[in-house]
């Protein structure tokens, strides 16, 4: 037996236009967009949509959920229960689990373990080191969406810092290559500055600038730099600084960029003037900066310099979080609220809703070349 769905009355968001259309399901297959579509089954469930606008899932490009190795924060289940209530039917976890997902067989056992718990659609990057080039060239891009790699220390220990390696991944891998943005020596200079100072009680405000703009901007430069010399198809992650938004272009179609970026929803929400007020609960790698550069990344995502907004969920317990600076995990929750803090930039006229849709759904799809998710087309999901 067919199932089957008919959403009446809805003001689709799709392609840059809001228009209002019905829209028929048919075994989870859009079967018919029109302006208005009878019931095809005397089953079919009807929904109607009226004052309401229907978009296409959302596809969260960065993620970890934390299995295997860490299901003390959560694990495959709740972390893609958690997407889904958030409007997210897709995701792409990042490698940084224990064990590190730098060999065929830890890859393997992801998608094991998520076809059995996964209530969304799924993907899983594959972590790149300073000696894994051999694994990484059996990578297949029909089931890898990318590579994943850490040019800044950050959870999971995943630090790539032999150059030569990391030019010869560049050179050989076929893949797209994401890449976590920081300077490693600027951090660790900085870190010891403050160090010296305030020796094991570093307050929260300087996270910023131990994890400074100039850490941000060296890495991300040498990141282009690196991938022009190569040819290789670059997407830098969540962008934190206005000068790092100067490296890229919008003068390129997406479907023809060899070098992309990507911004979180924190670095568009938070400044560090809020570390105040929140403390440790707002440390992220990359930290939260400036207004200045919110506003820059604002400017960015609106003028295509950015094209993809994700939210790096990353959960750790209520009393990890609580520690004190040194001893305090980066990262935060945010799959269930990144779209919802999106709705409200729209709201405080920060962005369209048609230019949220082109970040967080049709974008994701184009440049991982997911099939037939991502849009609101016949024949698709």
């Amino acid at each position: 037996m067919k199932n089957s769905i008919l959403i009446k009355n809805g003001r689709i968001i799709n392609e840059g236009k809001i228009y209002r259309s019905d829209i028929y399901i048919e075994d989870e297959i859009i079967k018919e967009i029109s302006p208005s579509i009878s019931p095809k089954l005397s089953d079919t469930i009807t929904i109607d949509a009226e004052n309401n606008y229907v978009i296409p899932g959302l596809i969260d490009d960065q993620v970890h959920f934390r299995e295997p190795g860490l299901t003390h924060k959560g694990d495959i289940y709740t972390e893609s229960r958690a997407a889904v209530a958030g409007g997210i039917t897709s995701f792409l976890e990042m490698p940084n689990t224990i064990p590190q997902t730098i060999t065929q067989d830890k890859l393997k056992e992801k998608f094991t373990i998520a076809s059995k718990k996964s209530i969304a659609n799924y993907s899983f990057m594959f972590g790149g080191t300073n000696d894994n080039i051999n694994e990484i060239l059996e990578l297949d891009f029909k089931e890898v969406p990318a590579l994943k790699i850490f040019l800044g220390s950050s959870t999971g220990n995943m630090l790539l810092d032999n150059l030569d390696a990391l030019e010869e991944i560049f050179l050989k891998c076929n893949l797209p290559i994401a890449v976590h943005c920081e300077d490693e020596n600027t951090i660790r200079e900085n870190l010891k500055l403050y160090t010296d100072i305030y020796g094991e009680n570093i307050p929260i405000k300087f996270h910023s600038k131990i994890r400074n703009e100039e850490a941000c901007y060296l890495s991300s430069s040498m990141a282009i730099d690196l991938a022009k010399k190569t040819g290789a198809r670059l997407h830098v992650f969540h962008l934190s600084t206005k000068k790092e938004t100067d490296l890229f272009s919008n003068s390129i179609d997406l479907k023809d960029k060899k070098i992309t970026a990507e911004v979180c929803v924190h670095h568009l929400t938070f400044s560090e003037d809020d570390y105040e007020k929140y403390g440790t609960r707002i440390k992220w790698n990359p930290s939260i900066k400036s207004l200045v550069d919110q506003d820059g990344l604002w400017d960015a995502l609106n003028d295509d310099r950015i094209d993809i907004i994700a939210s790096d969920h990353a959960p750790h317990t209520y009393q990890e979080k609580s520690n004190e600076y040194l001893n305090c995990p980066s990262g935060a929750p945010l799959v269930q609220h990144s779209f919802v803090a999106m709705l409200e930039g729209y709201h405080n006229n920060k962005i369209k809703l048609e230019k949220i849709v082109q970040k967080m759904c049709h974008n994701p799809a184009i440049l991982y070349e997911i099939e037939k998710r991502g849009f609101i087309k016949e024949g698709y999901y």
